[in-house]
């Protein structure tokens, strides 16, 4: 009976927060009011549509197609009339990661090593609902690099310019060491060519230089050496390069700089690592500077080489910080800013800035410029960062990477992974969603790449935005009122101008009173009972905010959530509650359904129904006999037990004694008795009808054993030891002898007892005497209270003669 009612309370529960969730899900759906497939699958992931024609019910919009699966399929809609198509990728380009060991005999163009995993791929995306795919990074061993070297040839750089005069040969061992590919270039610059930056004079344009100081004319930019592979040709180029001046203390270098990341034909450019090395020992300009020098054009981020020189200085003002960042992105450009000790900070602060950039100290005479290029590049190289090209209206992305020694990052720290050797393989899980249909529902494309690489991830995003029985319709279908509308996914979509679940009605007659006349119950002057809109003839019922909760009807007349209540829950949940009238369950009757028709909780400890006692009424016993109560009709206050009730005439019937002998025949013939030989021999309790052990005395005083039972006929039987056990009489000469035994044993206790506690007093007594007798102060001689009659007088001045 207990694990009955707790399986019942589960289930009740189990129902509850089923319902709780259905509710939660489908409300999304539901409020979405979808007149459409397309529009119901875009109110959420778990929203489905039901195209079975005759789905709905009469006064429900066609907005009730939609809901979350469990309810529709709930409301009788068979899951191959639900439309809820789902989200998708595909990998389209999907090459390995290159195992390349430097000085392998295979020598790989760079566009043939890959770096990155998967190339391209598709999305089909479902609002609401991400995609997730994974994106390997394995840095090559032997990645051929570009590296340009961009020097300020101002006057205070010119001890500078001695030391790098041979840089390209001792960078090219350097480099060696790392990658057999790599190539070296070198440009300069100073400042603009105008007011206040340098002075215009004809003297200063030929030597911006003082006193026999050998000075070249100023100018912005200059494209010494295109990138090659020959080190010996850059010794001999930048040894040719003479020291220019300027007159204020911060550089042009910006516009170089974004000369150098869009002029990629010039500089020669490869798709590999390409770095970009910027040396100085002073400030910069930046955009807003130029109107010093009258210019107010922004920089157009353009290339204007001509002769390998920056022509438009004058004409386009410095580029500012954000825009460099941008030109050097899209042209995976990774700077290295190679600054005296005195301009860190400042150069600290811009690499913060610029995404994929280093800084390193640079001595006073630039001899340590090999080693901080090899720092700065092992720094950079060492790092991945995810970037992505700008993302459609209402998509959304995110990142997680999982790096080496377990490390793993979420959010910004998601794009990247930090400390990767050559050789290393980090992976990134990527989630796209979209959070709304495009409005043109066209394809969007985005690209993923690591920044400072030319590899990247091609994904092309296409957006699931109508159902697929849409492209099923029947434009101008007979079923929508003579081809007023178009019969798809189960339902009409009415054309411009008509309206109503069929299409029936212009929206001209939609207000007229000839139609209410249709939406009014017979002697009633309410439209739609007041739970509904008259639309063209038909009663749509309103929604209510618990989604729920649902009027329905001809009239919207009915509803499932006016029905009696049970325990505070409509039918008592045990049963669905239709046009406010309770279908109760399987087992449950009554008008909220609070009646249970299963009895094994009347079933009483003998096996019969409230103890053959009383009746069954909704699982709970009423009993008939006033003597018994309790949930099974077994407490009888007044009764005597089984044992009691029964002993007198079984007595009667198998001893033939005690109080019934005489009337034996006539009251005690309502059961059958059976004879056994030992109490061994009596039925054990693990039979089938219930059964009483018994054991009671007779009008001797002796024990009789017996069994009672009842079978399901109702018949009584009776199993009774055939010799009572008679207690035998008393032994009277122990127990004589006990006593007597027992008086003369306590009689020696007690003088025992006596004489010690005389001896006890005596010595107590006796030691108080002794004490006494040393306490005397006096002798047995004398009396204490005698004085002599002899006075002795002595003469002070008697000397004895």
């Amino acid at each position: 009976q207990a694990n009955f009612k707790l399986l019942t309370c589960a289930g009740v529960l189990c129902c509850l927060i089923w319902n709780g969730f259905a509710q939660q899900g489908g409300s999304d759906c539901i409020k979405a009011n979808a007149k459409s497939c397309g529009e119901c699958i875009q109110a959420g992931p778990n929203c489905g549509w039901c195209k079975k024609t005759d789905f709905l019910q009469e006064g429900e919009p066609t907005s009730a197609r939609c809901d979350d699966l469990a309810a529709l399929k709930s409301k009788g809609c068979p899951m191959e009339d639900i439309e809820n198509p789902r989200g998708s990728k595909q990998l389209l380009e999907n090459r390995e990661v290159t195992n390349r060991k430097k000085g392998a005999a295979e020598k790989l163009k760079p566009e043939a090593i890959t770096q990155i995993q998967p190339q391209k791929l598709s999305l089909h995306l479902r609002v609401g609902e991400p995609q997730t795919f994974s994106l390997t990074f394995k840095r090559a061993e032997d990645y051929p690099i570009d590296l340009y070297y961009l020097m300020d040839l101002s006057y205070s750089m010119k001890d500078d310019l001695e030391n790098v005069k041979s840089l390209g040969t001792a960078l090219m061992l350097e480099m060696e060491k790392i990658t057999s590919d790599f190539r070296i270039g070198f440009g300069s610059f100073v400042e603009k060519t105008v007011m206040p930056y340098i002075s215009t004079t004809p003297a200063k344009l030929r030597n911006p230089c003082t006193g026999d100081q050998n000075c070249t004319s100023p100018f912005s930019y200059k494209n010494v050496l295109s990138l090659t592979s020959e080190g010996n040709k850059f010794n001999e180029l930048v040894g040719k390069q003479h020291i220019s001046g300027n007159l204020d203390s911060p550089e042009g270098g910006f516009d170089a700089i974004m000369q150098v990341a869009v002029c990629g034909e010039q500089i020669g450019w490869r798709n590999v690592t390409r770095l970009l090395v910027f040396s100085t020992d002073a400030g910069f300009h930046f955009a807003g500077d130029g109107k010093l020098g009258g210019i107010v054009l922004p920089n157009d981020g353009k290339c204007h080489l001509e002769n390998n020189v920056y022509t438009m200085s004058h004409y386009y003002d410095y580029p500012s910080i954000a825009h460099l960042v941008q030109k050097l992105s899209e042209n995976n450009i990774q700077t290295i800013f190679a600054v005296t000790e005195e301009f860190q900070a400042v150069y600290k602060e811009l690499k913060n800035l610029i995404p994929k950039s280093a800084v390193g100290t640079l001595s006073s005479n630039s001899s340590n410029v090999i080693q901080l290029i090899i720092d700065a590049y092992n720094s950079l190289s060492s790092e991945v960062i995810l970037e992505n090209t700008k993302l459609p209206k209402g998509v959304t992305i995110s990142y997680k990477s999982f790096c080496k020694n377990g490390v793993n990052g979420t959010q910004e720290d998601g794009r990247k992974c930090s400390n990767i050797s050559i050789g290393d393989e980090v992976t990134f899980e990527i989630n796209i969603t979209a959070n709304e249909c495009p409005k043109k529902e066209q394809n969007e494309t985005i690209k993923i790449k690591p920044l400072g690489f030319t590899e990247e991830v091609e994904i092309n995003l296409q957006f699931i935005c109508e159902c697929q029985c849409q492209s099923e319709g029947e434009p101008n279908s007979p079923a929508c009122h003579a081809g007023n509308g178009t019969f798809e996914c189960g339902a009409c979509r009415c054309n411009e101008g008509r309206i109503g679940r069929l299409c029936e009605c212009s929206t001209d007659e939609v207000n007229s009173e000839d139609m209410d006349a249709y939406c009014r119950r017979e002697n009633s002057t309410e439209i739609c009972s007041n739970n509904g809109e008259c639309i063209c003839g038909q009663c749509v019922c309103k929604k209510r905010e618990n989604t729920n909760e649902v009027y329905s009807g001809k009239y919207c007349e009915c509803d499932n959530f006016n029905c009696d209540r049970s325990n505070g829950l409509i039918c008592g949940g045990n049963g669905i509650c239709k046009c406010r009238v309770c279908e109760c369950f399987p087992n449950f009757t009554g008008s909220a359904c609070d009646c249970s028709l299963d009895t094994t909780p009347c079933m009483a400890s003998n096996g019969q129904i409230c103890n053959g006692r009383g009746t069954c009424e909704c699982g709970t016993c009423n009993c008939t006999d006033p003597k018994f109560q309790g949930p099974t009709c077994e407490t009888c206050q007044t009764c005597l037990g089984v044992c009691t009730e029964h002993k007198d005439c079984i007595q009667c019937r198998a001893f033939d004694k005690g109080e019934k002998k005489e009337t034996c025949s006539q009251e005690c013939m309502y059961f059958n008795m059976t004879r056994v030989e030992s109490r061994e021999k009596l039925p054990q309790p693990n039979q089938p009808d219930p059964l009483s052990h018994c054991k009671e005395k007779d009008v001797d005083d002796c024990w009789f054993y017996f069994t009672y039972s009842v079978n399901s006929n109702g018949e009584a039987h009776v199993h009774v030891v055939e010799t009572p056990e008679c207690p035998s009489g008393p032994d009277i000469i122990p127990i004589v002898a006990g006593v007597v035994a027992g008086i003369v044993l306590i009689g020696l206790a007690l003088l025992l007892i006596w004489k010690l506690l005389m001896i006890i007093h005596d010595r107590r007594e006796f030691a108080k005497f002794e004490k006494e007798k040393m306490n005397a102060k006096w002798d047995t001689g004398e009396n204490p209270i005698y004085k002599s009659a002899v006075t002795t007088v002595v003469n002070p001045k008697y000397e004895g003669k």
